[in-house]
């Protein structure tokens, strides 16, 4: 199993601070032999519907040595992980959840912001710190 990123504890807070219910903390699953692992799977009832939301989580630091090398394997990773979310559960919303310093600089890049369209990237923006979640950004 993969090793928690360095503000999981924090995302986790932020969302259970919103009234999303934490239903696995590693979401695990497999796509034929290939082993999926995402951060978190979060449930919200909303009053106004039966079913309610269901959302996948992939946090990120970025705190590596360069901001490029993780922006490439946040990518990867969250368009892998989307493949095989909709294989696997297709009701199950995933975002990437960056920290708001993150965002304002390197995500405010125009390249960055090419990708995050092209890509249809969801984005939950969190305040490590405080641990709130500033922004989704569907």
């Amino acid at each position: 199993m993969p090793a928690k990123d360095v503000f999981h504890d924090s995302v986790k807070n932020a969302l259970t601070n919103e009234d999303w219910v934490i239903t696995k903390e590693h979401y695990y699953f497999r796509i034929g032999q290939d082993p999926v692992y995402i951060d978190l799977a979060a449930e919200k009832m909303i009053a106004a519907e039966k079913g309610g939301r269901k959302i996948a989580v992939e946090i990120k630091s970025f705190a590596g040595a360069s901001l490029t090398a993780d922006f490439h394997v946040a990518v990867g990773q969250f368009v892998n992980y989307r493949i095989a979310l909709r294989s696997h559960e297709p009701e199950r919303t995933l975002y990437l959840a960056i920290p708001i310093e993150v965002y304002k600089t390197y995500f405010a890049r125009q390249f960055a912001t090419m990708v995050v369209e092209d890509q249809n990237i969801k984005l939950l923006i969190y305040d490590p710190e405080q641990e709130v979640i500033l922004q989704w950004i569907d």
